[in-house]
């Protein structure tokens, strides 16, 4: 009798574990029947619980006794089976970015049933040929579109920076065109949902049912049924954002990443903490097809590629109606203030650049940094600042029904308008009633956030019609949705918001746009603060004046002399190519890569002796990377947990790679004598 040996499966699970993640299993009856082969999914239990798992390979060696080693529960024959190029994937960002397989597995964890394909009535070339006939070029987006063909042809990805308003989009969707008419796929992204609805409506009209949608506010059903479509189908446009680059593409032709430099691509938690604009060049190499990376202000680190020649930059610097850019006004606050000129947070300057317009027809928007009516509290009393118990940041006061009393004049007093306090990074909240928790004295505002900016413009300009969008507003996709389609269509006059307003929108009766309080953009103590500041005017200035008639950007400041402005502005001297030489003389991204290692404990003592512990083992012995700290961050306690940062600057040569493997290496090591496991965050490539 011929003895066969055993055979053994190694799987991917949804864990992170701190060793080797591919857990070995026995295929059972249903495998050896089935035949099983990498990308399959499959059930099995882990430590007591089941899992659906991901077959990674065939003849696994295990490294524990034969018995111990548990059988496949079942084969899920319903589920897609992962793609080799979405394990290369997994495997890419587990590397880089220094987590575990099983935690990028998890972040691309859909449930994928096996729906079928829907069948596409028109031919990939009739659509292609259609869709190039809603898309006119002007000159200068022909010019750019022929260098972008040029540079895909040299198998290159693309920086196209093109100015507000230049028509980025139309040369997106032509590129689309060319993709779909050989029956390819496309993954158009962008940072955040509310950017993707506008989008949306856009390309519906041009790619009308290829069009799909893939983010966090579609349902789970629509989530399972576009990864269907994308695993088995030809001719289709995905427009998402960061998840959809974990969706499992077939076919893939050209990644778009649009407004590239945005921050928002970064996954903050849990891991895999990747940046989807570098995960999104990845997944191009991965499938061999062409990237192309659009921005009017494009990050450091996508300038410093094209420096280095591993993009080609192609510049769009006229706007599709060659309009010129909004005109800029920068009021000083302070001395507005001591001549009288302001009134409550706008200048006077400023109400009567907003009655212009809006006497004109025109629409204006304004940006506030903070949401809330007021951004803390204080008693005029005794000075005290409620702060939330489990967090070191002061509570944000959220007035009820804002707008609504100032429209029914209300008194404007702390102790009648109610509301509560609320923290923004745990989310506790409290009743508001005007007294202070202290001393019973009477609280007065610090500062004005996105709800009062509401009430104050409702009351100085009672004719117009006025709205928020932020977070809170937001909340509601429907009511998010319905307040960009309302501004677009000029059936509102006045909208206030937050950063999500400054973002690629195109609004075409935007004749005026303001920010105030502007120097709490300036404030961040970070070396990308100046970098993130002059990318978010610029983005915010380019919303105005795109239809041929000239806007007026407005920035109300209390440091208007402040280097930011002047590359607003377009000093010579202070541009991306001086941001870069600054970053390069003090060793700072994009010329070193930067790793924090981020302790949290909810035991401060505990946290400061294995911080400074954990750096001492890191910095002993080590010249490959500049280390700093433990220190403690801006915002050093969240949601009853103490923070204690690590910061790594790390050199970007050949051992790089090797050097990260080595850091992984000890940390976990650390955790495991430590017994610290859960502590301790790994973020690469911070913003």
């Amino acid at each position: 009798m011929i003895m066969h040996e055993p055979v053994y499966i190694s799987a991917i699970l949804p864990l992170r574990l701190g060793w080797e993640p591919f857990y070995c299993y026995r295929p059972g009856s249903e495998g050896f029947e089935t035949g099983l082969v990498p990308g399959d999914r499959i059930r099995v239990r882990f430590a007591g619980k089941e899992y659906i798992g991901t077959v990674y390979r065939t003849d696994a060696v295990p490294t524990v006794p034969a018995e111990k080693i548990l059988e496949v529960i079942s084969v899920e024959k319903s589920l897609c089976p992962a793609t080799a190029e979405e394990i290369a994937l997994w495997e890419s960002v587990a590397e880089y970015y220094m987590c575990t397989i099983g935690e990028v597995y998890k972040a691309a964890y859909p449930a994928l049933r096996k729906d079928g394909e829907e069948q596409v009535q028109e031919s990939h070339e009739d659509i292609a040929e259609k869709i190039k006939g809603q898309v006119i070029l002007s000159g200068h987006q022909e010019k750019a579109y022929g260098r972008i063909r040029e540079s895909f042809a040299a198998g290159k990805p693309v920086l196209l920076q093109g100015v507000t308003g230049s028509g980025k989009t139309e040369i997106y969707i032509r590129l689309a065109a060319e993709v779909l008419g050989t029956g390819r796929n496309i993954l158009y992204l962008v940072p955040e949902i509310a950017l993707g609805r506008q989008l949306e409506d856009r390309l519906r009209k041009v790619f009308g049912d290829r069009l799909m949608v893939f983010h966090s506010g579609e349902t789970p059903a629509r989530r399972r049924k576009t990864a269907a479509k994308v695993r088995y189908g030809e001719g289709y446009v995905v427009l998402g954002t960061r998840s959809s680059l974990f969706l499992p593409h077939h076919r893939l032709g050209l990644v778009i990443v649009d407004e590239e430099h945005d921050s928002s691509y970064k996954q903050d938690s849990p891991a895999p903490r990747y940046n989807g604009r570098d995960t999104a060049i990845m997944l191009a190499g991965i499938h061999k097809c062409d990237i192309i990376l659009g921005s009017a202000t494009p990050s450091l680190e996508s300038l410093h590629n094209c420096e280095t020649g591993k993009f080609t930059p192609v510049i769009l610097d006229v706007r599709y109606h060659e309009s010129d850019d909004a005109d800029i006004e920068i009021i000083d606050t302070i001395a507005e203030r001591k001549k009288n000129g302001m009134k409550g947070s706008f200048s006077l300057k400023l109400i009567s650049r907003i009655r212009d317009v809006l006497s004109g027809g025109g629409q204006v928007m304004l940006f506030r940094s903070r949401r809330s009516y007021s951004p803390a509290v204080q008693c005029a009393e005794c000075g005290c600042i409620p702060k939330c118990p489990h967090c070191n940041v002061s509570l944000s006061y959220h007035k009820k029904n804002s707008l609504q009393a100032a429209q029914e004049h209300l008194p404007d007093t702390p102790e009648t308008e109610g509301g509560r306090l609320v923290c923004h990074y745990c989310g506790f909240s409290m009743p508001y009633r005007g007294e202070c928790p202290e001393c019973g004295g009477k609280m007065r505002w610090l500062g004005a956030g996105t709800q009062r900016i509401e009430e104050e413009a409702a009351a100085l300009f009672p004719g117009a019609r006025t709205a928020r969008l932020d977070s809170d507003t937001a909340q509601s996709a429907v009511y998010g949705k319905d307040i960009i389609r309302k501004f677009s269509r000029g059936e509102i006059d006045i909208l206030i918001g937050t950063q999500m307003v400054t973002k690629g929108f195109d609004f075409p009766n935007l004749r005026l746009v303001a920010v105030l309080q502007a120097d709490t953009l300036l404030s961040v103590q970070d070396f990308r603060a100046d970098e993130k500041a002059a990318q978010l005017l610029e983005q915010f200035r380019g919303r105005c004046g795109r239809r041929g008639d000239k806007g007026l950007f407005v920035i109300q400041t209390s440091t208007p002399e402040h280097p930011v402005y002047r590359i607003i502005a377009g000093d010579s001297r202070m541009s991306g190519l001086s941001l870069l030489k600054e970053r390069k003389e003090f060793g700072y991204p994009p010329y070193t890569r930067v790793i924090n290692i981020c302790l949290k404990d909810t035991n401060e003592l505990r946290e400061e002796r294995l911080g400074t512990k954990l750096a001492g083992l890191l910095e002993s012995g080590n010249p490959s990377y500049m280390l700093t700290g433990p220190y403690s961050p801006a915002i050093d306690k969240v949601a009853d947990n103490h923070i204690r940062i690590i910061r790594l600057n790390l050199r970007k040569d050949r051992f790089l790679t090797s050097v990260k493997r080595q850091l992984m290496q000890r940390i976990t090591e650390f955790e495991r004598d430590e017994k610290y496991d859960g502590h301790i965050i790994i973020d690469v490539d911070p913003v």
